[in-house]
């Protein structure tokens, strides 16, 4: 302590010339927090330089060393672009969404991305400021505490597993055509869906350039695939004028923007997600202030951007829309595809899909793992202190990798087997955007108080604009995403979103309740010094 006083004591000179010698006497002689000590009584930021009360530009999580830093700007981008992919962002809703708004179904991913694209600049703000593992959970909890944190990780992690189930048993269906299987076998789908997601684990738990390498390969095959055959298609196979793009607006008028567009519009919301996946690895990013921020904004706008184009290809070249429109064609991409380029090409493209799914899973779970690993470090879920380690070498969170995906496995038998599947899917469309509008609206909470200090990524004057627009979008998506339509199945499908929201509600209570009584259970929302110190 007199080493400490001593500092404070000099002018703000001396402080910036010694503040490096004082860190590394006290680290090497008394350890690192002994050094963190210090940094707090002289008012400096830990890397030397400005005062803490004078809004530094980042705060980082102790525990959050260099050495795990393995991430560049282009591999967490990566990460990013093979979480929402173009694959499974078009592959798995393209029917659903033909079916729900015919030709005009593509003017919803327009829509989606204008109202993402708010998201993703307010949470550039927020990466920058606190570049932290667990992205929502810990923007969550610096804003409004430790139990709106725990809210906002509770939801979202719940809600990967639901989207990384429901995509592996999307891909299953991929996966038994290219391998010529028994197609209405539930258990062959399931053997394969767990197949998916085995393997994104172990892409996982090896190593991380593992990871980088595989999905960088599965990128070049996912966009070179999409690009390749949305130019055929739209040069050399447009059966369709550009006029039936707009067919649904000047056919149905209001009724089908209020109607079939909408129910579109909420199809698409769970093609554009996943970009905040970016935030989730930010404590193993190097420059994750200005990594971060780019990746999310970056992966979201070029993953649309290719959706769309492919899109576009796919419905002028469907062949007959009366019969896609029916329901008498079971995959409409592939009808088209085999139709119109050939069916020898049927099977590559099929493997692609698969190579992109597989990449998206497993972009899914090392997000999730991440989240889970950043909950339990704050002591905010049962087996926390288990949870919480990861590997010695590489310092990578196994523990939670492998828990989750059991959950993952279990769930998606559960879901086949009582016939919920279609439920978990409105779960992983609509946890997203909840989980998404609680670190919003806290921030346009902090921001209308005065107390927001931004970091090196900063809106200007249009912050305020931008994130009143974006909690707004936020708050008609969850709506239009959770709204009971009837679309004539049962009525617990069309309840879908509501009743995962209770079900999670009361076993998230549950938890909280018996298993938060550390730092999560009593940490109170941020005061004004404590949200742009920390």
């Amino acid at each position: 302590m007199p080493l400490a006083v001593r500092y404070r004591e000099r002018s703000d000179h001396a402080v910036a010339r010694n503040t490096i010698d004082a860190m590394v006497y006290a680290r090497d002689t008394h350890g690192s927090a002994c050094a963190a000590i210090i940094c707090r009584v002289i008012n400096i930021a830990p890397s030397g330089g400005a005062p803490v009360s004078q809004a530094p530009p980042s705060a980082r999580d102790a525990d959050q060393s260099d050495a795990r830093r393995d991430f560049s700007l282009r591999s967490v981008f990566g990460v990013a672009f093979a979480f929402i992919s173009p694959i499974i962002a078009l592959y798995a809703i393209f029917n659903l969404g033909v079916l729900t708004a015919g030709p005009s179904f593509w003017w919803a991913f327009p829509v989606v991305l204008a109202g993402q694209t708010l998201v993703a600049l307010v949470f550039g703000e927020l990466s920058s400021r606190w570049p932290e593992e667990g992205g929502v959970f810990a923007w969550a909890r610096r804003l409004g505490g430790g139990g709106v944190g725990w809210v906002a990780g509770w939801g979202y992690s719940w809600t990967l597993v639901c989207l990384n189930a429901a995509a592996a048993f999307a891909a299953s269906s991929f996966a038994i055509e290219l391998l010529g299987l028994d197609s209405s076998s539930n258990v062959v789908r399931l053997a394969l869906a767990a197949g998916f997601i085995v393997l994104a684990t172990l892409v996982n738990c090896f190593d991380r350039r593992l990871l980088k390498a595989f999905i960088a390969v599965s990128i070049s095959c996912e966009v070179i695939g999409s690009l390749y055959v949305g130019t055929v298609l739209l040069v050399f196979h447009r059966n369709n004028d550009f006029s039936s793009l707009v067919s649904g607006f000047s056919d149905g008028g209001s009724s089908f923007l209020t109607g079939p567009f909408l129910a579109a519009v909420a199809l698409a919301g769970w093609a554009l997600i996943g970009f905040e996946s970016a935030a989730d690895l930010a404590a193993e990013v190097r420059d994750p202030e200005r990594s971060v921020p780019l990746a999310q904004i970056a992966s979201l706008v070029l993953v649309a951007a290719t959706v769309m184009y492919a899109c576009a290809g796919l419905i002028l070249a469907v062949p007959d829309w009366g019969a896609v429109t029916s329901g008498d064609v079971g995959d409409a991409i592939m009808d088209t595809i085999s139709a119109e380029m050939g069916a020898s090409l049927v099977t590559p493209i099929m493997v692609v899909v698969c190579i992109g799914f597989l990449a998206g899973i497993a972009a899914v779970s090392a997000a999730l793992s991440r989240s889970v690993h950043a909950m339990a470090t704050h002591r905010a879920l049962p087996g926390a202190e288990w949870l919480s380690r990861h590997s010695v070498r590489d310092e990578l969170p196994r523990n939670a990798l492998v828990l989750t995906s059991v959950l993952t496995v279990a769930l998606l038998i559960f879901s086949v087997w009582a016939g919920f599947y279609d439920v978990m899917i409105s779960m992983s469309t609509g946890g997203f955007y909840i989980a998404f509008l609680i670190p919003v609206l806290a921030l346009l909470w902090h921001r209308s108080r005065g107390l927001w200090q931004p970091g090196v990524f900063r809106l200007g004057r249009a912050s305020l604009a931008v994130n009143v627009a974006a909690a707004i979008w936020l708050t008609f998506e969850v709506i239009n995403i959770s709204w009971p339509r009837d679309i004539g199945l049962a009525w617990y499908v069309e309840w879908g979103c509501l009743l995962m929201y209770g079900v999670l509600g009361v076993l998230g209570a549950i938890v909280y309740l018996s298993t938060t009584r550390g730092d999560v259970s009593t940490d109170a929302a941020a005061t004004p010094q404590q949200a742009n110190n920390d």
